[in-house]
C-alpha cells in the first residue's frame, strides 16, 4: 500500500487520490466549514456517489461525506480473499429474528464508492411490472415511480457505467444494445446455459459493469476472477472509478473518513448541515440540503440517531416507518461436481445468467420471482460452503477440496417481501464514536420459504441434467439489502416521495436502496444508480422552479 489508507484521511490538503495511478494524486476543491454548500451528501456508494457527480455537475457545491478509506486499487487490492475484508462494514451491529442477517461483504461496504467497490458488477433492470407489483401481482408495494421514466434512466447509468452485455436481452421490453460487447462465457456458464437448455428455459451472457475492452483509463478485465472484491486493475466500473472521478472534476468535494453521527436541524425544523468525526475530532458542515446515501441499515440509524426534542421519534419519522420494511433477498445455492474439469473461478463469477423465474408466473405458489447466476467461489469462501452447508472439517474437508476445480453451482437472487416487523432500529450498545448500533430485526415467510424450495428444486434439476454427482443444496444464505426508507405516494405510508424528498423536511433527501418499497428479484446497484440519476433531475428542475 502507498501509505495507511485506513489511518490518517487522504483527501485533504486540495488534493485526493487518483484512482488510477499508483501513488497518484488529483486537485479537489475544498469548502470551509462554515461555507454553507448547496449539498451535503452521506455516504458515496450507488447512490451517493451518483448523486454527487450529477449535483457538481449540474453546478451545485457538494460535499460526500464516508466513513471509509478512499483506497488506490492498483496499490491497496490484492488478490487475497481475507486482505480485502476492509472494504467491508464489520463495525458493530445486533442481529435477531427467527432468521437473522449475517452481515459483511454480501451486503455493506465501508470505502470511498461504496459496496459498489466490491459488488459483483451485475446490472440487471428490474421486471416493468414490479414496480407496480401490489396493482398488478396482487403482492407488495407499489412504487411511486413508472417504468418507463425508470427505463430511461437505467439506459443513462448503463452508458455511464459501460456496461457489457448481449447484443440483444431475452426478457423484457427492448432496450438499446449495450454500450460494450459481452464478456466470452466461461466454462460455469456454458454449463449454466446447458441446464438452461435441457429444461427449456432462455439465458444469456450477464451484463457486468466491468468493461470487455479499454474505456478511458480502465483496461479490460483480464478474467483474474477476484471481482466480488476490490479490482486491482480497474477494469471493474463502481462508483469510486466512474462517478467519484467525475464528481470530483465538476468541483465536489469527497472527504474519506468522515463518519457522519448526526443531522442537525435549525429553529425552522429545517436541516441545517451535519456533524460528523474525522482527524480525530467532531466537526460540523452547514449544508442547505443533507442527502443520506448510507444503504439500508446505515441510513435508518442516522435517521434515528438525529432524533431532538423536535423531533423525538428521529429525522423523516412522522410516519413510524424509518428502519421499518427492511429487506433482503434470497442467496441460495446448489452446488455439484463434473467429471471434466470446470475451473469456475476463472472470471467474474456470474457470466451467464437466466431470469426464467423472474418472468414466468406459471407454475408458482409464491409472489415474487428469482434469477439464477453461475458460480465461481474463490477457495475460502468454498471451504466455508463446505463446513457451514455440509458440516464437513478435517479430513472430509480436505479431501472435498481437492475436487474444487471441478465444482459448478448456481446461486439464485430472490425476491422477498416487505413485511413491517423485519426493521433496523437502535440498540443500546454504542460504536466507537459513542453512537447507538443498529439492531436488526429479521423473519422469513412463508412466502420467501416456497420461493427458495422452488429455486433449490430447479436448480438441482439444472444440475442433473447436464451430469453432475455429489449435488447439495446451500439453503441459508442471503445478499443484497433494501427498504428501511421506502419511498411512496402519502407521508401516511412511506417516507419519502418520488423524487427521494422526505414528506417531514423539505431540504432533507434519501437516496440508497432504502428507499425501495420492494426488491424485485435483480441485483439493485443499476436501480440505485438510475434513481440517483432521475433525482438530480429532478433537482435540477425544482431549483428552476424556486421549489427548493
Amino acid at each position: 500500500m502507498s501509505d495507511d489508507s485506513n489511518g490518517a484521511p487522504r483527501a485533504t490538503g486540495g488534493r485526493a487520490p487518483d484512482v488510477f495511478r499508483s501513488g497518484g494524486w488529483t486537485a479537489m476543491r475544498e469548502y470551509a466549514l462554515d461555507e454553507v454548500v448547496d449539498f451535503a451528501i452521506v455516504g458515496t456508494g450507488a447512490g451517493g456517489g451518483t448523486l454527487a457527480a450529477r449535483l457538481a455537475e449540474l453546478g451545485f457545491s457538494v460535499v460526500a461525506f464516508d466513513a471509509g478509506a478512499w483506497f488506490r486499487p492498483l496499490d491497496d487490492f490484492a488478490s487475497d480473499e481475507t486482505e480485502q475484508n476492509k472494504l467491508y462494514w464489520t463495525d458493530r451491529r445486533v442481529t435477531d429474528g427467527a432468521n437473522p442477517i449475517q452481515m459483511g461483504g454480501k451486503n455493506s461496504g465501508k470505502a470511498v464508492g461504496g459496496s459498489t467497490v466490491h459488488y459483483a458488477m451485475v446490472a440487471l433492470r428490474m421486471r416493468p411490472d414490479r414496480f407496480k407489483s401490489r396493482t398488478t401481482l396482487g403482492y407488495g408495494a407499489d412504487w411511486p415511480l413508472d417504468w418507463r421514466d425508470m427505463w430511461a434512466y437505467y439506459a443513462k447509468a448503463e452508458r455511464a457505467l459501460s456496461i457489457s452485455g448481449p447484443l440483444t436481452y431475452p426478457w423484457g421490453p427492448w432496450r438499446p444494445p449495450y454500450p460494450y460487447r459481452p464478456h466470452e462465457v466461461n466454462a460455469p456458464g456454458l454449463l449454466l446455459a446447458k441446464g438452461c437448455e435441457a429444461l427449456g428455459y432462455k439465458w444469456t451472457p450477464t451484463p457486468l459493469a466491468t468493461v470487455s475492452a479499454p474505456r478511458g483509463k480502465s483496461p479490460p478485465c483480464v478474467y483474474r476472477g477476484f471481482c466480488r472484491f476490490g479490482c486491482s486493475t480497474n477494469a471493474k466500473q463502481s462508483a469510486l472509478t466512474v462517478w467519484i472521478p467525475r464528481a470530483l472534476a465538476a468541483g465536489a468535494e469527497v472527504r474519506d473518513l468522515a463518519m457522519v453521527g448526526c443531522i442537525e436541524t435549525g429553529p425552522s425544523g429545517l436541516a441545517s448541515g451535519v456533524r460528523y468525526h474525522r482527524a480525530g475530532e467532531w466537526r460540523f458542515q452547514r449544508a442547505r440540503n443533507v442527502v443520506v446515501a448510507g444503504y439500508a441499515i446505515e441510513t435508518p440509524r442516522l435517521l434515528l440517531n438525529s432524533a431532538s426534542a423536535r423531533h423525538p421519534d428521529g429525522l423523516a419519522n412522522s410516519s413510524g416507518l424509518v428502519g421499518k420494511y427492511l429487506m433482503t433477498q434470497a442467496n441460495q445455492a446448489v452446488w455439484g461436481r463434473m467429471e471434466e474439469e470446470v475451473r469456475w473461478y476463472k472470471g467474474p463469477p456470474s457470466l451467464a445468467i437466466s431470469e426464467h423465474w423472474n418472468y414466468e408466473d406459471r407454475g408458482k405458489d409464491f409472489h415474487g420471482g428469482y434469477i439464477w447466476l453461475g458460480q465461481g467461489p474463490l477457495p475460502i469462501e468454498w471451504a466455508s460452503i463446505q463446513t457451514g452447508s455440509r458440516g464437513l472439517w478435517g479430513e472430509r474437508l480436505r479431501t472435498e477440496m481437492m475436487h474444487y476445480n471441478h465444482q459448478m453451482g448456481l446461486k439464485i437472487v430472490g425476491e422477498m417481501l416487505p413485511y413491517e416487523h423485519n426493521r433496523v432500529a437502535l440498540a443500546e450498545e454504542v460504536d466507537q464514536y459513542g453512537l447507538k448500533v443498529a439492531r436488526i430485526t429479521y423473519a422469513w415467510g412463508d412466502n420467501e420459504k416456497r420461493l427458495i424450495a422452488h429455486s433449490l428444486a430447479q436448480m438441482r434439476m439444472s444440475l442433473e441434467a447436464i451430469g453432475a454427482t455429489d449435488i447439495f443444496a446451500q439453503d441459508d444464505d442471503t445478499n443484497h439489502l433494501a427498504g428501511t426508507a421506502r419511498m411512496g405516494f402519502d407521508r401516511e405510508t412511506s417516507v419519502v416521495d418520488a423524487d427521494c424528498r422526505s414528506w417531514d423536511i423539505a431540504n432533507l433527501w434519501i437516496c440508497d436502496g432504502s428507499v425501495f418499497p420492494t426488491t424485485g428479484a435483480v441485483n439493485p446497484s443499476l436501480t440505485i444508480q438510475a434513481i440517483a440519476l432521475r433525482t438530480a433531475d429532478r433537482i435540477k428542475a425544482m431549483a428552476a422552479r424556486g421549489e427548493m
